[in-house]
This record gives C-alpha cells, structure tokens and sequence, in this order.
C-alpha cells in the first residue's frame, strides 16, 4: 500500500560565524510520538540519496544530499513501535528495521522484529517482513549491516524472557538472524552470547548488539552487560559463533546512566570496521561512553583491534575537553571509502547547566587521535519536568567524504530532528579559515510592511543575496553575483513588492564560498 508523502517544511536557523556546517531541520512535526532516535544512511552508489528514520513510524528520504527532506510513516500488519535503524544494499534498496506492536490477536507487544524494503526514495515501503518471533517473548533494540560482497543482511538484537522482569527466572540473551535474499525470507533466531543478563532493562541486561562486516565476511559484534563489554565472531556467515565470548573491557558505571534533563540515557556500544582498502584496513572498532570518571564526567571512549577480535586497545578518550563535563549519546561510522572514522555525540563542555551541543569528532589515524568540533549552530536545553523521551541514540552516515550526523534536539519540551551538512575539508581547520562575510538578523522581524538586511563583506567580490520559502524554493533574487567592495551593507526587502504572502522566509547571503542563512519573519 501506498503511503501519503509529506514535504516538509525546512525551517533554518540563523549561521552565526562559528558555524561551519550547515545545520538542517528534518522533523518537527509533533502528531503522535515526539520524533527522537533517528538513524541515517546514505547510499554510496549516489551519495545525493539519503534515507532516515525517527520513533515511532517516521521515515524520511532526502534526493539532494540532505538539503531538503520529505516525510513519511510507516506501517505495517504487526504495527511499529520505534528502534528505527535503516541500511542501504548494494542494489540500493533500502530496508527499514523496527519494533512491532501487533494489533490484539495477531501478537503480543514487541514480539518480533519487522523489516521494511524500499527500492527508491521517493517509492513505497512495500515488502514487509519480520524474524525473532518466538511466543511473547521480547525482541528489542535490533541493528543491521549489509555483507556488500554477496548482499546478505545480517541482524542482532536483544530477546527479553519478559521485559522489565525483576525475576531471577527471566533472561535476556543477544539474538541473530539473517537473510540471503534481499530480505523475502529470514533464517531462524539463535542466541549468539555466552553469558546472559537479566530483564530490566539496565546495566545487567545484555543490549547494544551492533553488528559489523568484516573483509572476508566475518561477522563482528559487541555488546555490554554484566560481563562488561564483550565481543563476538562469526567465520561462515553466521552460522557458528565462538563458544566463548571474548573480553574487551569493564564498564564502569554501567551502560545505563543519568543525565540532567534528559529521563533516561544509555552509553551502549557501537561496532564498527574498517573495508577501505587503505593503511587501517581490517580493523575492528568499538565505541561507546561510561561514567568511569565520575557521574559529573561523561565521556566518549573507543578501542580497537587489529587482530580479528583476539585482543584490544586499552580505551580511548575520544572527547579532547578538560576533565568534569558530560558527553553522552555516542554513535560512529567508519568511511568505507577513506577510512576515517566520525563520531556524534551531545556535549556540554561550554555550559554549567543542561545547555548542551552537538560535536563530533574525526580520526583520520585509524583512531590514534582525535579533532573535536561543535556541528550544531545553537544548543538546546533539555528539561527533566518535560519528561521528554530521548530514545537510545543519535547516528551518523559517511562515505566518501559526504558526512551526514542526525540527532535530537528539545526546545520548550518539543523535539526536533536534525543533520548538519558537514564539511569535511575544513574539519580540523576550521581555525585557519576566517570568515569573509558577516549576516546580521533582518530589522525588524517580525515586520509587517519592510525589513532591513544589513551585512559586510570582508574582501572584495561577487555576492548573492536571494530569498527562500519555508519548502526550500527560492521565491526572490535580490541580486545575484553582484561585485561588492569591502563594507558594511544594508538591503530594504519588501515582500509585497515580490507578490509573497505572510509566512516565514529566509534569506541566504552567498559566495562561491561561503553561504550564510538567517530566517524572518512576515506578518500582516
């Protein structure tokens, strides 16, 4: 069946001068669930197309590198109900991963994990399939990866005996399945782990199973619980795993922490591994955060291994910041094509309160050093008497230099979800590079008849100034590569002039190598 698609509105906000990357609204839309825990993918055979999803049924695809999005919601015979994950296989179809929430008769609440295939962006979700049912038992907190030599999807995940169970009698265990045939079929669940953890959902309980292909096909996962953080392989395309699950670290505090502001917070593991072909080919990854510096001391830890999982790197700060701030909510991804690993994660290292920001970090060393650096042009403030959900994770997407973070933001208890068109030229020089244009807010905004837009130009040349709609269409040339000399300048915009309705804008100040945005607003 066909899904209603949504444009949605693109609402930008203002680039000050130490914003670097562009930050981009997905999601606002506040129907139903708040959209949190997003997963991004971007497709390598054309890194314009790009497909995210958001608890609890939002999907959204983007067909110009992430500028512009449009939104949909899923649905299914069994029902969603959130952990979106999404991949891309090497015929670029995109699958879908999620929760189910069957209608009564049909199953019990999470019950079994659904995927969803999508041939284009733009198209239709249309094959629908799920794995891991077993009775009513719980199936949680699935992730997949794509195997790009032979196209195999493998999955894992956590079963619950019973979730939330305080009973000694209730386990929860890492799961796996797999399908060979572009999702149609998937092969039966068996449990992959040696030690098991409890049901209640906390630092006992065994979660965070992210899987990763390795350069001959090996399958590598890690995942935390009450054995610390723990690391397991497959040789044959996951039909045996080893019998005993190898040790990488203990983790200090547990994978389920506080945060002030936010009503729950978790530093589950991502795996990850290198298939560039370059110096760093092969290695393993693994990245997560822990409370082993204090409960006020939050931070963002990697190891390694070179070896096929037999041993590992003590861990690795990540966050370069003085000790005694928070860095939570961690994901990485590894670029198949340059090797360089990104990570995403909040932070509040300029803040004594909740404000936080968004950084991340690049390693370009096969994770021996690391260059920070804020991607989000505003912080946020989350607010614990909200009681807003945050999910489990943010995410990010890279291949070949096209770096696309996707994460959550709180403004006066609503969420929001964002990305940030990361420039991954300048990461790490930003310092070096001054800005050449200045963009003031428009005066006065909002305005009912004219505005001013005042602005100065650093070295002489060629600049645009032109207006856009909340859909991303522009609506106005003010000017377009108009000779400027060094100055301060201030343009009068009345939008009656140009036949535009009362509605939001914003006006771009360009070029041919900076753009700067702000957003106004025109009321009668």
């Amino acid at each position: 069946m066909k899904k209603n698609i949504y444009l949605l509105a693109m609402v930008f906000l203002p680039v000050f001068l130490s914003a670097q990357h562009t930050n981009i609204l997905i999601d606002d839309n506040q129907f139903g669930y708040k959209p949190c825990e997003p997963s991004i993918i971007i497709n390598p055979k054309n890194t314009d197309h790009m497909v995210a999803g958001a608890i609890i049924n939002r999907y959204y695809y983007s067909t110009d590198g992430g500028e512009n999005w449009s939104i949909g919601f899923l649905e299914s015979p069994w029902g969603v109900w959130g952990d979106p994950s999404v991949v891309v296989d090497t015929a670029g179809a995109y699958y879908y991963f999620h929760l189910a929430n069957p209608p009564v008769g049909v199953g019990s609440w999470i019950d079994r994990i659904i995927s969803q295939k999508l041939d284009q962006p733009g198209g239709s979700w249309e094959q629908k399939t799920f794995m891991g049912l077993n009775g009513t038992k719980a199936q949680d907190k699935e992730w997949p990866v794509i195997d790009r030599s032979n196209n195999n999807i493998y999955v894992t995940w956590t079963q619950f005996d019973d979730y939330a169970s305080y009973s000694p009698d209730d386990y929860s265990n890492i799961h796996f399945s797999k399908s060979t045939d572009a999702g149609q079929t998937w092969s039966e669940a068996m449990q992959i782990n040696e030690v098991s953890g409890n049901c209640v959902d906390s630092d006992n309980t065994v979660e965070g199973a992210v899987p990763a292909v390795g350069p001959n096909g090996e399958i590598y996962v890690a995942w935390v619980g009450p054995a610390g953080l723990v690391f397991d392989r497959s040789l044959d395309e996951g039909e045996t795993w080893l019998e005993e699950d190898i040790f990488i670290t203990d983790v200090p505090g547990g994978w389920d922490y506080d945060i002030p502001g936010i009503s729950r917070c978790n530093g589950l593991p991502i795996t990850k591994c290198d298939l560039s072909g370059g110096e760093h080919h092969g290695t393993i990854y693994v990245n997560w955060s822990d409370q082993r510096n204090g409960m006020d001391d939050t931070d963002v830890w990697l190891v390694k291994s070179t070896n096929g999982g037999d041993t590992w790197t003590e861990p690795i700060r990540v966050n370069d910041d003085p000790p005694g701030s928070q860095q939570f909510f961690t994901w990485m991804d590894v670029d198949l094509a340059t090797g360089y690993l990104w990570f995403v994660w909040y932070d509040r290292r300029n803040y004594d309160d909740n404000n936080t920001d968004v950084y991340m970090a690049v390693s370009r060393d096969g994770g021996e050093t690391f260059h920070n650096f804020k991607v989000s042009e505003s912080p946020f403030y989350p607010e614990t008497g909200f009681n807003i959900f945050f999910g489990d994770y943010n995410n990010v997407s890279a291949f070949n230099n096209v770096i696309r973070p996707i994460w959550t933001r709180q403004d006066a208890g609503e969420l929001s979800v964002w990305t940030a068109l990361v420039d991954p030229y300048i990461v790490g020089f930003e310092e070096n590079i001054p800005s050449l244009l200045s963009l003031e807010q428009n005066y006065p905004n909002p305005f009912k008849v004219s505005t001013k837009i005042a602005y100065k130009i650093m070295e002489p040349g060629d600049v645009s100034l032109s207006i856009y709609n909340l859909h991303g269409e522009k609506v106005v040339q003010l000017f377009e590569n108009k000779y400027h000399f060094r100055g301060k300048f201030i343009e009068s915009f009345n939008p009656a002039d140009h036949g535009l309705p009362a509605g939001v804008y914003f006006f771009r100040l360009s070029t041919k190598n900076e753009v700067l945005k702000r957003t106004m607003v025109f009321v009668k």
